[in-house]
């Protein structure tokens, strides 16, 4: 039996394994390989990390944690999740089980993207969720923000300070008139035909086609997502959730402890706000939380 097994190998998994492997406890991490970030070619505002390619921080993260011999690794999907009297059974698709203590959830979300023509094939390249993260690339280039909700108008609000915007409604999510004053104070312009098609060599994105034919040039489209779970773990040992603005949320305390006792949680699917810096930082304290409930 390990002390703790950590479900999900990006920035929150890595993280959280290494205060653990620095505990000098038994853990195993357990990834399944398809991290959110698996679609975009660099991460920014990581400090030390600025334009790296995801990729490339969780091989050198792995390697680094190669080096602990209290470390373990099983490169898979858990499919499953139950309680123990003395700690946890993860099952995995091979319908193997792995047993801990403590487990630190690190699992993730998935983005359901907007059904548009040439969207996903930009996804996480010039179709962006983050302007901190990829705004300063497309810098003074015309940009988009694609409405998904009432909460887009807040992107129309922001993104003007990287380039000129275009508001895109889609025929649905108009702005109030509170908005539509601040986006004139911000030269953002507003338009409500839908998208219907995204145009140039992908991933670059050249211009938008609107459904009534026209083309209009953008660099850039910016875009909020839906969001679920990325696994069922939570959900099977009745992790409480609650609602976010783009979807659920798996509920913890300061301590990253979910309403589970022995799970602790990190990572997007514990927070409304993402960055790799928050996840790696929210893993640590998962890391550091799941210790010392294993020695209280």
């Amino acid at each position: 039996m390990y002390d703790v097994i950590v479900l999900g190998g990006s920035f929150a998994g890595l993280s959280a394994t290494m205060y653990l492997a620095r505990s000098r406890h038994r853990v195993l991490l357990v990834d399944a390989g398809q991290p959110r970030n698996r679609f975009t070619n660099a991460s920014h505002g990581f400090l030390g990390q600025d334009g790296k390619a995801p990729a490339t921080i969780r091989e050198a993260g792995r390697a680094e944690l190669a080096r602990y011999d209290n470390v373990g690794f099983l490169d898979g999907t858990a499919v499953d999740a139950t309680t123990e009297e003395d700690g946890f059974t993860v099952v995995m698709a091979d319908g193997n089980g792995v047993r801990a203590k403590r487990l630190v959830l690190a699992t993730g979300v998935t983005d359901i993207l907007p059904e548009i023509d040439g969207l996903s094939e930009r996804w996480g390249r010039s179709v962006l969720h983050c302007p901190f993260c990829h705004g300063y690339e497309y810098r003074d280039r015309p940009l988009g923000v694609l409405a998904t909700g009432p909460a887009s108008a807040h992107q129309g609000d922001m993104i003007p300070d990287w380039g000129p915007t275009t508001y895109f409604t889609q025929g649905q999510f108009e702005p109030t008139p509170e908005e539509q004053a601040r986006f004139s104070q911000r030269g953002v312009t507003i338009e409500r035909t839908p998208i219907a098609k995204l145009l140039g060599d992908e991933p670059d994105l050249e211009a938008v086609r609107l459904a009534d034919g026209r083309e209009l040039p953008l660099a850039a489209l910016f875009t909020a997502t839906r969001l679920t779970m990325a696994s069922p773990i939570a959900e099977k040992l009745g992790c409480e959730m609650e609602g976010g603005p783009q979807g659920p949320i798996l509920v913890v305390d300061d301590q990253k402890q979910t309403s589970v006792t022995g799970v602790f949680a990190a990572g997007d699917a514990t927070m409304p706000m993402h960055s790799a810096l928050l996840a790696s930082s929210s893993g640590m304290i998962a890391g550091v939380c799941a210790y010392r409930s294993l020695v209280a």
